[in-house]
């Protein structure tokens, strides 16, 4: 009996979990940093960016076809001029509290940038829904919300003054509890419901056995997925490896899609072939994709026997490294845009849409 329960939990450790989708806003203020935009704002749904503006071009603009379609009827331009109106008094707003926060730290000079992470999460099985808000000063966190005991909680001794003053503004207060648990969901609900062919698409990925040398770790690299709810491991003799194994971390690609690594530590011989296998699993996809350990499947640098083997090798390690710095760029753009939806004066719009869309401005 105790075999089973081991079996069962051990399989329900990979098991697709409940759809939770996520939208984020993400913004980023900064001071007279040269050809860089003083302010920019990004939305993302489940990680796909649907929303931009930056103080440089001074538009708005959908990255998502469905989203255009919210300002298909008539209010377009009206929709829009809103977007960029509401975004270039966030900017002011961002600029000002930058200008307190180098009074706080006692700085008179310099570039200094403030970013700020907030949206909510929901739980498409459960209903449950969490909210979150975060802001960093200098690429360092500085204050945050409490969503249980809605408290502010001051990350740096300079940020007391302000938690304080914060937690005494109850009209503000009662406003953000509003939001991050009845608004802020109401309007992901729209977006998943208006993007699910995108939001909710399934894409099986491409899975390679990557080795640098004969006696480095073997990597299995899955790359092209989407969603991001998977698990990938290893297993011998059909049991999952907790020991000598490596767990990577998951990234984005620039096309939306995910990618994620899991090392093994093992000398591959022949004795070893066939009793290895990584296991990718896909949240909405029922079989796993299974790929066994064999010698003649690594892609390794050190193969010169078979030159197209090095090719891809190496065409895998520049898109890996490619990837990499765009999901960095990514990650702080996606860093740039949570504030800007926080304005409570943009909530106008001539549909359910286009009501979220100006309320979260």
């Amino acid at each position: 009996m105790n075999l089973l329960l081991s079996f069962l939990l051990a399989v329900q450790i990979h098991r697709v979990a409940p759809v939770i989708h996520k939208l984020n806003y993400l913004t980023t203020a900064s001071s007279t940093v040269k050809y860089i935009p003083g302010f920019v704002e990004v939305r993302c749904v489940d990680e796909v960016e649907i929303f931009y503006y930056d103080s440089n071009t001074r538009k708005a603009e959908a990255k998502q076809d469905w989203l255009k379609k919210y300002t298909a009827f008539g209010i377009e331009m009206y929709y829009w001029q809103g977007q960029v109106r509401n975004a270039a008094d966030n900017e002011k707003v961002y600029q000002y509290y930058i200008e307190i926060a180098k009074e706080l730290f006692n700085q008179t000079g310099g570039v200094h940038i403030l970013q700020v992470m907030y949206g909510c999460e929901w739980d498409d099985e459960t209903d449950e829904v969490k909210g979150w808000f975060q802001a960093g000063y200098d690429g360092e966190d500085i204050i945050s919300l409490d969503m249980k005991t809605w408290t502010w909680t001051a990350a740096k001794p300079q940020a007391v003054s302000i938690k304080y003053l914060w937690d005494g503004d109850k009209a503000e207060l009662d406003y953000h509890k509003d939001y991050y648990t009845n608004y802020c969901p109401y309007c992901l609900k729209n977006y998943v419901n208006s993007g699910r062919k995108v939001l909710m698409r399934t894409e099986l990925p491409e899975v390679f056995l990557l080795q640098k040398t004969p006696s480095s770790p073997v990597s299995c690299f899955a790359t092209g997925f989407y969603p991001n709810r998977v698990a990938l491991f290893w297993r011998k003799d059909g049991e999952e490896l907790h020991e000598d194994v490596e767990h990577g971390e998951l990234l984005p690609n620039h096309d939306g899609t995910f990618q994620l690594t899991v090392d093994l530590n093992v000398e591959v011989t022949a004795d070893v072939e066939g009793k290895y296998e990584c296991v990718f699993q896909l949240s909405g996809v029922k079989e796993d994709m299974v790929t066994k350990l064999e010698r003649r499947s690594i892609l390794s640098n050190a193969n010169h026997e078979d030159h197209g083997s090095v090719a891809v090798a190496a065409t895998v390690a520049v898109v890996t490294v490619v990837v990499v710095l765009l999901a960095a760029i990514i990650i702080v753009k996606c860093r740039k845009n949570r504030q800007a939806n926080h304005d409570p004066a943009a909530r106008d719009g001539g549909s359910e849409l286009s009501e979220c869309l100006s309320a979260e401005s």
